[in-house]
């Protein structure tokens, strides 16, 4: 019997552990770095100051990700103990003042940044809730949270009603992403095929919907899936 055997089995563990965590790391920072410029882009087109535009894009970028680790116990939260997601959130919003017009030139730019943000931060955050132990529920719901959160605040600072509560599948979405994490790790599904599959299918659907007019029932409407919304944008 090799008396190595439990050593190296043991370093293959830490080193998948350690994949894990480069790659949950990896799209935080992305999601990071898209929110961020759907906030600077939403920003500049009301023609705020480069402060202001750089406020934006780190409140769109970070407020989703603090609310949840707050409620899960993971103090100081990631976006404000770790430089990193300072530095992408202020990155993308410099990019973005500098830039606009190149940028702009994207079909509907602030909801296809939205739409990738909210997919990675979707099953980031349902990942890291599992990780610190919540139940599969209380794990999706924090995923979906993670993802709308940044948009919600983004919108209120603009004085608008937020994207979440008038727009196409925005939040359904988020939380069908963070359920096939969830459930992924039920059925002890490798989380990097989990996420995966999760986020394609959360910017899928949230696509779909942008593109073909999917939505809930709207208050005191008769609008149904695939009918007009009063509320799209151009």
């Amino acid at each position: 019997m090799d008396c190595f055997a439990p050593l190296q089995a043991a370093r293959r563990t830490r080193g998948r552990w350690m994949d894990l965590k480069l790659l949950v790391l990896a799209l935080d920072l992305a999601g990071t770095f898209v929110f961020a410029l759907s906030g600077a882009v939403a920003g500049v087109r009301r023609r705020l100051d480069l402060f202001g535009v750089l406020v934006l894009s780190f409140v769109a970028a970070s407020s989703g990700g603090i609310a949840r680790d707050v409620l899960i116990g993971a103090v100081p939260p990631s976006s404000i103990r770790d430089w990193r997601y300072l530095g992408v959130s202020l990155l993308a919003g410099v990019v973005t003042f500098l830039w606009a017009p190149w940028i702009e030139r994207l079909r509907n730019p602030v909801r296809l940044f939205d739409a990738a943000g909210l997919a990675l931060f979707a099953v980031v955050g349902a990942n890291k809730a599992l990780a610190f132990g919540l139940n599969p529920l209380m794990a999706a719901l924090l995923g979906m949270l993670s993802g709308i959160g940044g948009g919600m605040v983004r919108d209120v600072l603009l004085a608008e009603v937020p994207l979440v509560l008038r727009a196409e599948l925005y939040a359904v979405a988020a939380l069908a992403g963070a359920t096939v994490v969830v459930v992924g790790a039920a059925l002890q599904v490798p989380a990097a095929v989990t996420m995966s599959v999760g986020a394609v299918l959360c910017f899928g659907l949230r696509l779909l919907a942008l593109r073909y007019g999917w939505g809930l029932p709207v208050a005191g409407g008769l609008d149904r899936i695939g009918g007009h919304r009063d509320d799209a944008r151009p």
